[in-house]
């Protein structure tokens, strides 16, 4: 009986998540894009606290946008409001969010534990775009089949093989964010 209980009880919370999902999504369309030029793309990130965390950051950061290929719903309550506020693109598959990011200018870069260039130590252009992959799987795609991506990767000091991608995405903003300050 507790069982079916605990059962009841946590599909009534995924339910009432979507709702919040949906409406949210919904006011999105009004959303209007941050102070910087800068872009986030989600690829693939498993939709438990993660995608509402970045929304949190990205609107702190003053995010362009946040583009989700293929990024399930999430409850975007620790959101705390701002999945509504940052415009949200959604896509199927990489393809499409490289083909239209490229189009609109941008430079494309991933984040890897382990190489690439050093963050701080690359100059990133106002119009970049960061691809944070799966946090088991990583990037959804070959780098071969799209060389003009650059990989950046942030100096680990401990024995930790990799961070966390919310706490990832906040590190590439805040060092975007530190190297094209706003004019006041």
């Amino acid at each position: 009986m507790v069982s079916r209980q605990h059962s009841n009880k946590r599909e009534e919370r995924y339910r009432t998540a979507m709702k919040r999902y949906e409406k949210d999504r919904q006011r999105n369309v009004l959303a209007k894009p941050g102070s910087h030029k800068f872009i986030l793309v989600l690829d693939h990130l498993q939709p438990g606290f993660n995608p509402p965390k970045i929304f949190r950051s990205a609107e702190t950061f003053g995010a362009h946008e946040v583009h989700l290929i293929n990024v399930a719903p999430f409850d975007p309550a620790p959101a705390k409001g701002t999945f509504r506020k940052v415009p949200a693109k959604f896509h199927e598959n990489i393809e499409d969010c490289f083909s239209e990011l490229k189009t609109r200018g941008y430079q494309l870069f991933t984040l890897e534990a382990s190489k690439g260039q050093i963050l701080y130590e690359s100059q990133l252009p106002e119009k970049a775009a960061f691809i944070l992959g799966n946090e088991d799987k990583g990037i959804s795609f070959e780098y071969s089949d799209y060389p003009e991506i650059t990989c950046l990767s942030i100096p680990h000091f401990g024995v930790t093989e990799s961070l966390n991608v919310s706490i990832a995405a906040s590190i590439v903003m805040y060092e975007y964010v530190s190297q094209h300050k706003m004019e006041e």
